[in-house]
């Protein structure tokens, strides 16, 4: 008789190691659904963090790792380069707004972050404004976990203030208040705001940084394409530099292809990361526009872009990068997003019974993503456990209960996720 496993010795994320429970162990998964030991299968709400946009043992993305295994797993991209890599980069060029030229590849999005951070400081000391080294984030802002994102993630409601002393000091503007189908004059307030905030620092600042149309983490927050054209002007009025986070928003999940795209906004540095490999391998691109590229183009030793992870431009991640890609536009992507948002607008925003509920502060959609907010975290004590029960995996955000499923999800999964996160406020 076999003596049972040991605890794990695996330290989960975000996890309080007093109260944390043993994890559940996944053994598989096929479609928008992961298995687990003993036979249970769980629908999932959240496509794991947002990444798996084609869900699980997605066939075409499984051969292209196994393929690329046989060809070539890695190889150092210093001084190298090889063939899913100068592809891969030609195809991001394609699909993402005109003038984003240049690919910068590293290997998550908080790292792409860093490079897009670090790529608009050296932008500025190589025009000779080295004085340009802060950057200006927005309140409700997540940017990713390691050192200079935390520094721009929202730092009263975030969840990064232990180290505050830690970091280093950026300015932040009001996070925009106006929804997504706002008109211009309703924008306006949020804009002026903005404005205040440059009119004041902008000597100081290299770069506005910004998670376009939806701020994810911190509070799944739904703003207007009239934003970011006005954040866009303001940029270039202030001779600031706009980079959008599209690690979350992008490759469909707020409708579009990008959500630069609702706006028809280049931003100046854009970094993609999480459905880029459909979620099958840690990968990041940061992209570039000519304006940018090109100042980095001289004779100093300064003028090369210091930075170069080790697994950058990996050929297994870009291999299934591009499969990802291909099966996105061949497999009429745009079409099954477009059906999971009329089935999130049908199910939560037309339902009153959900929006006057006295624990509900407000019900939003956009694209394949839809939020209940709770009015306070004690409203989702326990929800998680309940959704099992129920067949659904979900993880809430503090008091946000929401979904950003896979693709592929079919309608009636969809409305399966949606009536038990209806059920924990109306039918318990």
């Amino acid at each position: 008789m076999s003596s049972p496993l040991p605890p794990s010795p695996v330290w989960h994320p975000y996890a309080h190691l007093k109260t944390q429970r043993p994890a559940p162990r996944v053994v598989g998964g096929e479609g928008p659904r992961f298995t687990l030991e003993g036979g249970e299968t769980l629908l999932d709400a959240t496509c794991s963090w947002w990444c798996m946009i084609h869900g699980y043992a997605h066939p075409r993305l499984v051969a292209a790792i196994r393929e690329q295994a046989g060809e070539l797993c890695h190889v150092m991209l210093g001084g190298l380069t090889h063939e899913p890599a100068d592809r891969l980069a030609r195809e991001l060029v394609r699909v993402t707004p005109a003038g984003l030229n240049h690919v910068f590849y590293s290997d998550s999005g908080s790292v792409g972050m860093e490079v897009a951070m670090k790529m608009a400081v050296q932008y500025h000391q190589l025009r000779g404004r080295p004085d340009k080294h802060r950057l200006l984030s927005l309140m409700k802002a997540y940017h990713g976990d390691t050192a200079g994102c935390m520094a721009v993630c929202d730092p009263e409601e975030g969840m990064h203030s232990l180290f505050a002393g830690y970091l280093p000091r950026h300015p932040f503007a009001p996070a925009p208040t106006a929804p997504f189908d706002a008109e211009p004059e309703a924008v306006a307030a949020d804009l002026d705001a903005l404005r205040e905030v440059l009119e004041r620092h902008h000597r100081e600042i290299a770069a506005l940084l910004m998670e376009p149309l939806l701020q994810a983490a911190g509070g799944l927050n739904m703003t207007s394409p009239h934003y970011l054209q006005g954040a866009r002007e303001l940029c270039d009025e202030f001779d600031v530099l706009l980079v959008f986070d599209e690690v979350a928003t992008g490759f469909g999940r707020t409708g579009r292809m990008f959500a630069a795209d609702h706006a028809d906004v280049t931003p100046d540095i854009m970094v993609l990361s999480k459905g880029l490999t459909g979620g099958y391998l840690g990968h990041a691109a940061t992209l570039a526009t000519d304006r940018v590229h090109d100042a980095f183009v001289g004779d100093s030793p300064e003028h090369a872009f210091m930075h170069g992870p080790t697994f950058m431009g990996n050929p297994l991640a870009c291999r299934v990068a591009l499969e990802s890609l291909a099966v996105f536009e061949e497999e009429d992507y745009p079409g099954k997003i477009a059906g999971l948002n009329r089935v999130l607008r049908e199910a939560l925003l037309e339902d009153q019974a959900l929006a006057t509920h006295p624990a509900v502060a407000d019900v939003r959609v956009l694209g394949a993503t839809a939020v209940i907010e709770a009015r306070d975290v004690a409203a989702l004590a326990g929800v998680g456990d309940w959704a099992r029960k129920q067949g659904v995996w979900l993880r809430p955000i503090g008091r946000w209960l929401y979904t950003m499923p896979a693709y592929v999800t079919a309608e009636t999964d969809m409305r399966r996720i949606t009536d038990v996160m209806k059920g924990w406020f109306l039918a318990r």
